[in-house]
């Protein structure tokens, strides 16, 4: 039988031993060995280790785990991964790792039925596949060419202690004098590349001192051309001439591989390099002109460069240019319904595109537009402008103006001047428009198409329309048609007069203003002619049968003349070429008398001149039966008197000017002639020096007969073959009248240059001269001397001689 002894407290602890009593009997054995008793206050927690150490691991390697509890023995032991209990119960714990054993590890120990730890801590382990290594290539691109160098790195994820193999289409890469490695073979470097190189390169990676091998990396394939790239070189806009203000991209294409650095070249000098594949250049001035070209280069310890590209040639305008506007139809004014075609077109370079503009409205991006049926509201200025599509730089607007007209009503015009015509007249119409010459007519009567006949003629292009020969058939509506000439367009047909044919002549009618048959000279008679119908008439006039020149409706004689009696009547005519002629009218017989004459007898007479200053002149007609009234003028100019006799006095008349005088009556004729002019300037003194002169004259000639009685009784005879020839004293009036150089004293002394200056008074006591014979003049002579022609009658007297 056993006995147990149960510790339960930390104060148990001790050492102890035992002994056993037989109840039946008092035996008691001796002491057993003694044992030291450690009564722990806690239970243990155990501590999970593991071998190798490492975290992560990959799959494929060995783990294990070591579960310690650092008192007491005789432990058995449960082991958990993420808490869920495994398999096995010793102290250590063997796993041969894969994808799934990863995880949180931890352990439990166990000693008789009822003692148990604490689970431990969990000892974390990641199990990772193992790293397939990553290829790159250090040196950018794939394909190179000869003589390029190429790099080439491998390298996993996953800490440090990774070597590398390399391999090239599956075959192990082995150094030579162009391929070379690093220590630990993450590099791989080809110095100078050629054809034998190019493949397909892979990679594995071994971890150093455990049992970890990758699988290969990707392929990388490298190739390796057998020559120098093609350089592409291109502009963009592609203009062969571009414009001061607008932007030119060229591009550098290598259509092979990649990582180039460009270099620009000008007119075969390097203008700049960049990693960028485009050069951009603003044109601000012609300095941008020139040839273009590229070339490519990469590498850096030793670069590759290629061959120099194809040049492109920039040519730079300074100035804008301005597009061509073409029009179909050509011409600066159509007509309504019309259609009228635009082209734009710049042409110098390429890339443009259009802007149609209408008074400042846009009206299409089209190069051509058409506007199929034009109207008024299209007239207008239309502006083109080049736009280049790509750079957006704009030309100067090019402009053309656009008149639409609507298409004109030809204007129907008689030529022939009436409306209405007789039979064989001619009649011509004309029909036109505005710039006629670009039409052609068609003429209608009453809307009928008028055919030319032996009577209708046209001119060739219809603007006349002639009817040589009228008839009643002509009668009618005429109008017109235009059809232009270049272009299908035909107007409305005009308006136009209706022609009415007379079927006879018209009657003429002459009537006569005043009516009276006898009339008087200075007398204004009128002869009309009168045609009932129609208009355009010239007027034809015969007197006793002979044409006169009047070729007006009325035939007025102003002042009539005795001549202008006779018969007279009219005719009637119109037409230029073939005159059309009426009939006569019937006659109208006037006759022109003389009209009586006025006179102006002067009342004073001789025997006055010394006793009085005024002069009474007297007015009379000597014909008519009825009672004459009298009208004065003073130098043409109305005197305020109505009277048969008129005093001129000094008071009145000063200056004794010209006086006329006229008769006039209230039967036919109403007036008589106006008299000859009388003029009363110094007329008194006239005649008182003319009585002087006389006297003179007469006791002269006394004077002279008796001395010459006085010597022919006196003188001594002379023997008749030595006495001379007597002259002859005095000349006759014949002789006179032939001689110009014969002294008149007188008619010196009296003519109108010395009677216009004041008269001169002689002195008193002077005697008046006496020296020419002029024999005395009658009453009569005096006055014809005192009138208008007074001079030519004084000098027209001459010396009367004695000799028989």
């Amino acid at each position: 039988m056993k006995a147990f002894l149960n510790i339960t407290s930390q104060t148990h602890n001790g050492s102890y031993a035992c002994r056993a009593h037989l109840e039946s009997r008092s035996v008691s054995s001796g002491f057993s060995i003694s044992t030291y008793i450690t009564v722990h206050g806690k239970t243990p927690k155990p501590l999970v280790s593991k071998d190798p150490i490492l975290d992560p691991m990959y799959v494929g390697e060995t783990v294990t785990f070591t579960c310690n509890v650092n008192v007491a023995s005789d432990w058995t032991y449960e082991w958990y991964k993420d808490k869920l209990e495994l398999m096995g119960s010793n102290k250590t714990l063997r796993i041969h790792l894969d994808a799934t054993g990863g995880g949180k590890y931890s352990c439990k120990a166990t000693r008789a039925p009822r003692t148990a730890t604490d689970v431990s801590d969990p000892v974390t382990q990641h199990v990772l596949e193992i790293p397939v290594p990553t290829l790159q290539l250090q040196t950018e691109w794939p394909d190179v060419f000869p003589t390029e160098s190429v790099k080439m790195s491998c390298g996993v994820q996953g800490g440090p202690g990774w070597t590398y193999t390399w391999y090239r289409d599956r075959d192990v890469i082995k150094a030579d004098g162009t391929t070379s490695s690093d220590s630990s073979g993450a590099t791989l470097s080809i110095n100078s590349a050629s054809a034998l190189h190019r493949g397909e390169y892979t990679c594995m990676a071994h971890l150093s001192g455990r049992p970890v091998s990758s699988n290969a990396s990707l392929g990388l394939s490298l190739e390796v051309y057998e020559k120098k790239p093609d350089v592409i070189f291109t502009q963009d806009p592609e203009y062969q001439t571009m414009f001061v203000g607008e932007s030119v991209s060229f591009s550098c294409h290598v259509n092979v591989s990649a990582g180039w650095e460009y270099h620009w070249l000008k007119n075969n000098h390097t203008l700049s390099k960049s990693s960028q594949k485009t050069l951009n250049i603003s044109i601000i001035d012609l300095g941008s002109r020139g040839s273009y070209a590229c070339r490519t280069g990469r590498g850096e310890a030793q670069v590759f460069y290629t061959d120099p590209s194809q040049a492109l040639l920039l040519e730079i305008k300074e100035n804008k240019t301005s597009p061509l506007i073409t029009q179909q139809p050509d011409v600066d004014m159509v007509y309504a319904g019309e259609s009228v075609s635009f082209h734009c077109e710049v042409e110098i370079s390429s890339g443009w595109t259009y802007q149609w503009y209408k008074d400042e409205n846009l009206l299409s991006t089209q190069a051509s537009f058409t506007i199929d049926q034009a109207a008024v509201l299209d007239s207008g200025m239309y502006e083109c402008v080049g736009v280049r599509e790509k750079t957006n730089f704009q030309t100067e607007r090019s402009r053309r103006i656009l008149r639409v007209l609507e298409i004109p009503v030809p204007s129907l015009n008689l030529t022939s001047q009436w409306p209405d015509v007789f039979p064989t007249e001619k009649v011509m119409f004309r029909c036109g428009m505005v710039n006629a010459s670009q039409w052609t007519y068609r003429w209608y009567l009453d809307t009928k198409e008028i055919e030319v006949s032996k009577d209708v003629s046209c001119c060739p292009e219809g603007t006349s329309l002639s009817i040589k020969s009228a008839s009643t058939l002509h009668r009618g509506r005429y109008s017109c048609s235009g059809q232009l000439k270049s272009r299908s367009v035909q107007s409305n047909l005009s308006s136009g007069p209706t022609l009415h044919v007379y079927d006879t002549k018209p009657n003429i009618t002459l009537m006569q203003n005043p009516e009276h048959q006898l009339m008087h000279t200075g007398d204004t008679v009128s002869f009309s002619c009168h045609v009932n119908v129609s208009s355009g008439w010239e007027y034809r006039w015969f007197k006793d049968d002979a044409r006169l020149s009047e070729s007006e409706q009325t035939h007025t004689i102003k002042s009539a003349v005795t001549a202008d009696s006779g018969s007279y009547h009219c005719q009637a005519a119109r037409g230029q070429t073939t005159a059309f002629l009426t009939d006569s009218s019937r006659a109208l017989r006037l006759d022109i008398k003389e009209r009586p004459s006025a006179n102006i007898i002067l009342l004073t007479g001789w025997s006055e001149v010394f006793s009085t200053d005024n002069l009474v002149l007297q007015c009379e007609v000597q014909e008519g039966q009825d009672k004459w009234n009298y009208t004065w003028f003073r130098e043409g100019g109305p005197i305020s008197l109505v009277s048969e006799k008129y005093t001129v006095t000094p008071q009145e008349d000063p200056e004794q000017g010209l006086y006329t005088c006229q008769g006039k009556q209230n039967g036919r004729p109403s007036y008589s002639k106006v008299s000859s002019p009388f003029r009363t300037k110094n007329l008194l003194l006239k005649r008182r020096v003319l009585l002087a002169i006389a006297g003179c004259i007469f006791f002269g000639i006394i004077a002279v007969v008796f001395g010459c009685i006085v010597l022919r009784f006196t003188r001594k005879p002379v023997e008749e073959d030595t006495k001379p020839e007597e002259d002859e004293l005095f000349l006759t009036m014949a002789q006179l009248k032939d001689r110009a150089d014969a002294p008149c004293p007188l008619v010196e002394y009296i003519t109108d240059t010395d009677l216009n200056p004041p008269p001169k008074v002689p002195a008193e006591g002077a005697e008046l001269p006496c020296c020419d014979t002029t024999a005395l003049v009658t009453l009569e002579e005096e006055q014809a001397v005192t009138t208008e022609n007074g001079g030519q009658a004084e000098t027209s007297s001459g010396l009367m001689s004695f000799k028989k």
